[in-house]
């Protein structure tokens, strides 16, 4: 990201913004590459802001075509039938964002993230996967750290009046405002895997409940063979008797994971588009800050609840993994 200056498009494009956050930001900002998979209406409005603010490329992933459930919360994909048609929601998606912001290159990647290798996220500087299973939030997470240059990490999960985002940024650096200048702070990671496996017991008492209901369906998901999001109130009974069987396994209470939430993310699967607005637009907020490595960054889960309205950042981290 760093060499070239901006240039006087550019400048004059993004001046509202230069006065903001200062010219070196919009520069990193202007040749930073993002790869995004999942094309859900959380991700549409995430891309939706990061265009506008002026990333170098953007490259979307989703070789899925359009569905009903998607045209409920994805604002990206067109009304229309007929420009539908034969196309992907990746396709789709990537022809609305270039009309955002012209001087942003959007692109289309088509295959199965999973099966590509390291070499393939070298291109990039940030990655985020949207409603990914269990399994494949590990791998790409691990592939993004074999990496000889740090590569951001973000997971996003919107389900419902619920979301979750995970950030992985590794060793990272920033510039913290103080009020006699800036202060140098560095901040270390723990991958997904890490995060997950410290021990419930562990965590502090007032850790949000959606961290626990979102651990069990993804065990739950992964446990059944089923995709992201497949779920339905039938599954009710099965998913309480694993939060059951967990929250023995770890120790702790049951009353850490309220069988209304379980109910609630169980029977709403599907996107709210006003939740997909707030978790999208904190996550694009977070990946700009990442970048320009200006201002404090979440560590390392947000979560959000529309019935209470209230968000929460969660440290889970094991404090022997740190330095």
């Amino acid at each position: 990201m760093n060499g070239e200056e901006l240039t006087e498009q550019e400048t004059a494009l993004y001046d509202r913004q230069i006065r903001v956050w200062g010219a070196d930001a919009q520069r990193r900002l202007s040749k930073s590459h993002i790869l995004v998979y999942g094309m859900k209406g959380t991700i549409a409005e995430f891309c939706k802001n990061i265009v506008l603010a002026g990333v170098g490329s953007l490259t979307l992933v989703d070789d899925r075509a359009v569905s009903e459930e998607a045209l409920s919360a994805n604002f990206l994909i067109p009304p229309d039938e007929s420009v539908c048609s034969g196309k992907t929601l990746a396709e789709l998606c990537c022809d609305s964002l270039r009309e955002f912001n012209p001087m942003v290159r959007v692109s289309v990647e088509k295959g199965d993230l999973a099966s590509l290798g390291a070499e393939f996220f070298d291109k990039f500087d940030v990655v985020v996967i949207s409603c990914c299973s269990l399994a494949t939030k590990k791998l790409i997470n691990a592939k993004c750290r074999k990496l000889s240059k740090r590569v951001s990490f973000y997971a996003v999960d919107c389900r419902d009046c619920c979301g979750e985002i995970f950030v992985d940024l590794q060793k990272y650096n920033y510039a913290k405002k103080k009020t006699d200048g800036a202060a140098e702070c560095e901040l270390q990671y723990p991958s997904f895997q890490e995060a997950i496996s410290v021990p419930w017991r562990s965590l502090p008492r007032k850790v949000s409940k959606l961290y626990f209901a979102m651990r069990v369906i993804e065990r739950f998901e992964e446990a059944e063979g089923r995709k992201p999001g497949e779920i339905c109130i039938e599954d009710l009974p099965a998913v309480l008797k694993l939060k059951k069987e967990l929250c023995e396994a770890q120790s702790v209470n049951e009353s850490h994971i309220p069988d209304t939430l379980l109910e609630r993310l169980v029977m709403g699967a599907k996107e709210f588009p006003p939740v997909c607005a707030i978790i999208g637009g904190t996550l694009g907020q977070e990946v700009i800050k990442a970048i320009s490595s200006k201002g404090d960054p979440l560590k390392n889960f947000f979560f959000f609840d529309a019935t209470d309205g209230k968000g929460m950042i969660e440290d889970i981290s094991n404090p022997n993994l740190e330095s």
